[in-house]
């Protein structure tokens, strides 16, 4: 009896606690917008909203909690779908709460590239990471965005889906708003079957730093396993080697080690030690990311290059230009021995010797010794438009707004080579900054097939700050650029959407070769139209948003 007088007398402080705040606000917000922490958000409908999405899709939804008065001990759950008899399980809906972060205000005078001091420039809180399905509290006047992600079985049946998003606190109890998802009979293909070329380049020694833990330990593989998952999910193609110390000198908070270790013997020959390599390699394969090895850096931003003394352990240096033969020595011995390494390994084939952002006499003369090493070596490149040396490159990366001739991306193609094109610091837009607007990363992929290329490349997939899951702000490059992915793989609504533009890109490419199946010129033509706004001057104009609606419309067809 005790106990059931217990359970009636809360259910009676419950609703007297749900009137006190019925100014609560639950209701579906913009996937397009940063909702702002302090403001009660606006142009909010209070429907459900319904998505067409096809099955082995990823669907993302933004809901917008608003309390009047202090909320404590939140949880947010999505519930299983429903079509008559059908359902899509909850395992396969997840939603998080999103989690403000400090970053930049890219206002006038902002110098996006190279040092800054703290406090150079103004800052702000900016909602940008998605933390898990509980919260200890949300501030009264406060804005508290939440993050869905819908996985829609490949197996799924075609229909709508009906659900609903729950909320329950101390305070309110349960709250909860409907949301529906129409499931067509289009199927997207598994993520390492997408044609994108995805290149996000990793950093390891960030994740032992962040975490605290040795540095390749199995403990250190076993944190990255999640977080590399994701990327793989993702699409990404390409695994991030170094075999040098330091190729960016130092560039981002945790500089990138040697995974090969070149030791000089008493008789002055070289023997190398490719363990951790081989490791890194292997695992990454294993979280299914393994179409290519890129190898950094032949030509690294300080011309010094590392070597180990066996006699005392002493990791030491040689300076040298790439037209030197201190410099032919060092690399030539190296690419022999490292190509019959590979070749035993069954990776010479997707295996890049790569470089960044560096001239074109220096890659000529990093040819000479590559191509001296082994001439069925593979080379890549980010960097500007150099026609003199773009037939020895198998990857040609190009910044954005770059020339890189149209005719020369299709002779390339039918090669079997790879043409992608890059953001960085230098770009205000479109970018994947903390403070970009989230359409911008869908708007990415889009321009990508609009402009012929095969994929994008960004440096930076996980560089992390000091305090990544709070301060995003670096000394030397705006908020975000560093990453896209916080610890714990916990995501970032600007490395969902940026998914989102990659699904996209694939359900275009499907599209397309169907409709041309079919004949269906009408239906090319108008997203050929769409295709068309996908430009500088528009999105400098007018900002992503419209190019992306008219050309996701034009999937709808």
């Amino acid at each position: 009896m005790k106990s059931l007088r217990l359970i009636f007398a809360l259910a009676f402080l419950c609703s007297i606690t749900s009137c006190s705040h019925k100014d609560v606000m639950l209701e579906w917000g913009d996937t397009d917008i940063h909702y702002e922490q302090g403001v009660p958000p606006v142009g909010l409908t209070g429907q459900a909203f319904r998505y067409k999405v096809w099955r082995g899709e990823k669907a993302f939804a933004q809901a917008v909690l608003w309390t009047p008065s202090d909320l404590s001990d939140l949880r947010v759950w999505p519930s299983n779908l429903y079509s008559g008899f059908k359902a899509i399980g909850s395992r396969h809906t997840k939603a998080g709460f999103v989690h403000y972060v400090m970053a930049d205000v890219l206002g006038e005078g902002y110098r996006q590239c190279g040092a800054r001091k703290p406090g150079q420039f103004d800052s702000l809180l900016v909602a940008d990471r998605v933390g898990g399905n509980r919260l200890k509290e949300l501030k009264a006047g406060n804005c508290q965005p939440i993050w869905v992600t819908i996985d829609v079985p490949r197996n799924a049946k075609p229909g709508i889906y009906k659900g609903r998003l729950n909320v329950r606190c101390r305070e309110i109890g349960r709250r909860s708003i409907p949301f529906e998802i129409e499931v067509v009979d289009k199927v997207l293909p598994e993520a390492k079957d997408w044609k994108f070329h995805l290149d996000l380049w990793q950093n390891p020694y960030s994740v032992a730093r962040y975490h605290d833990v040795e540095l390749w330990s199995e403990e250190h593989f076993e944190i990255m396993r999640p977080l590399m998952t994701k990327l793989a999910q993702a699409g990404q193609k390409v695994i991030t080697t170094t075999i040098l110390e330091r190729p960016w000198n130092g560039q981002t908070q945790d500089a990138y080690g040697s995974m090969v270790r070149k030791i000089r013997q008493a008789d002055g020959r070289m023997k190398y030690d490719y363990t951790i390599f081989d490791k890194w390699v292997e695992f990454m394969m294993e979280v299914g990311i393994d179409d290519y090895i890129s190898c950094y850096s032949m030509i690294p931003w300080r011309l010094s290059f590392d070597y180990i003394d066996e006699a005392t352990g002493e990791t030491c240096w040689i300076e040298a230009i790439p037209q030197s033969n201190e410099y032919k020595l060092y690399w030539g011995e190296f690419l022999g021995d490292f190509a019959m390494h590979l070749r035993e390994k069954g990776w010479f084939e997707k295996t890049m010797i790569a470089m960044d952002e560096r001239p074109a006499d220096a890659m000529q003369a990093a040819f000479e010794v590559i191509f001296n090493a082994d001439p069925d070596f593979k080379v890549s490149l980010a960097g500007n438009w150099h026609p003199e040396i773009e037939r020895n490159l198998h990857d040609y990366c190009v910044g954005f707004r770059h020339d890189f001739p149209s005719d020369i991306r299709q002779q390339r193609s039918a090669e079997g080579k790879v043409s992608t094109w890059y953001t960085c610091c230098a770009e205000r837009f479109p970018n994947t900054f903390v403070v970009s607007p989230l359409d911008e990363a869908v708007w990415i992929p889009w321009r990508t097939l609009a402009a012929g290329f095969d994929g994008y490349l960004r440096w930076a997939f996980n560089h992390w700050t000091i305090d990544p899951v709070a301060d995003a702000r670096f000394r030397k490059w705006p908020a975000g650029d560093c990453y896209c992915i916080y610890p714990n793989a916990e995501s970032s609504l600007r490395f969902d959407r940026m998914v989102e533009g990659i699904q996209d890109y694939e359900k275009a490419l499907i599209l397309m070769e169907e409709w041309k199946k079919n004949g269906e010129e009408g239906k090319l033509a108008v997203l050929d139209q769409a295709l068309k706004t996908f430009t500088f001057e528009n999105i400098e104009a007018e900002g992503a948003g419209p190019a992306v609606h008219k050309a996701k419309a034009a999937l709808q067809q």
